[in-house]
């Protein structure tokens, strides 16, 4: 299960790898890292997903190279066979793309999971937080890349004629449509040709869980045949809410894998 509850980690906190990924969007004026420095869950490590992405290109959060990953993870302290829980504190549920990164790494995804409403409804639940920076020693982290995992421009382009796999933009219907201007300078409005919107607020609660498998069917087949198909590929706006959509569909689709376009429309909306 690509989820676990608040309880079920209260009560293995010390069984567990914890993640804090939490990254807003640059008009909100937060900074993941310094309300984490604030107040975490206890044991949590902070994941930086400005940090943590490719350096040497201009499209936000692309997956680094394998070496580099490596070199993340093992200075995180995580090893393969270590059970991970991500959260986050944010609006747009960035501990799913942190989810999605060590998957296309080669991390078992039965071993990898999102905390469920996140720091808030821990929080809510009065739960422990602290400031205490966790004590990290070092692992020798090895992954292996699903390229499967991941479509580029030109797999995306190709896709339009050939049809192998269908396209779900992650954004809200608006920029999908291009009613509104991108928040990002540079870019067009509008979407991929073919593609399907799901804005991925659609498969959240009002205090940020996930909604039920039977809900989230009812949204899924709004655009798919059947909620058993495979080749469906994510998008959005950078990459980010595109794994929100992942993670939720392999709630009702427990052999999906998860897949996303990279660049997203950051990359393909340049005009």
């Amino acid at each position: 299960m690509s989820l676990v509850e608040s309880d079920w980690l209260d009560k293995n906190i010390n069984k567990v790898k914890i993640i804090d990924c939490s990254w807003h969007m640059p008009q909100t004026n937060r900074v993941g890292l310094d309300e984490y420095k604030n107040q975490h869950i206890p044991n949590a490590i902070f994941f930086d997903l400005d940090n943590n992405s490719k350096k040497n290109t201009n499209l936000p959060h692309m997956l680094v190279e394998i070496k580099e990953w490596e070199k993340i993870v093992s200075q995180m302290g995580i090893k393969k066979e270590d059970e991970i829980i991500i959260y986050d504190n944010s609006d747009v549920i960035s501990s799913c793309r942190c989810w999605f990164n060590f998957i296309y790494f080669g991390h078992d995804p039965k071993l990898v999971h999102v905390l469920n409403g996140g720091l808030k409804k821990w929080i809510y639940e009065e739960r422990r937080v602290t400031k205490e920076l966790t004590n990290v020693q070092t692992s020798k982290y090895k992954a292996l890349e699903r390229k499967e995992l991941v479509k580029n421009k030109e797999l995306i382009n190709l896709n339009i004629s050939n049809r192998k796999f269908k396209v779900i933009d992650a954004r809200s219907k608006e920029r999908f449509e291009g009613k509104v201007p991108e928040p990002r300078k540079g870019l067009r409005s509008g979407n991929i040709k073919n593609s399907f919107c799901i804005p991925f607020n659609q498969c959240l609660n009002l205090d940020r869980t996930f909604k039920n498998k039977e809900d989230l069917k009812i949204i899924f087949k709004s655009y798919l045949k059947n909620t058993s198909e495979q080749n469906i590929v994510f998008s959005c706006g950078s990459g980010v809410t595109a794994c929100v959509l992942a993670l939720a569909y392999s709630l009702i689709n427990d052999k999906y894998h998860p897949c996303i376009y990279d660049g997203s429309w950051a990359e393909y909306g340049i005009i």
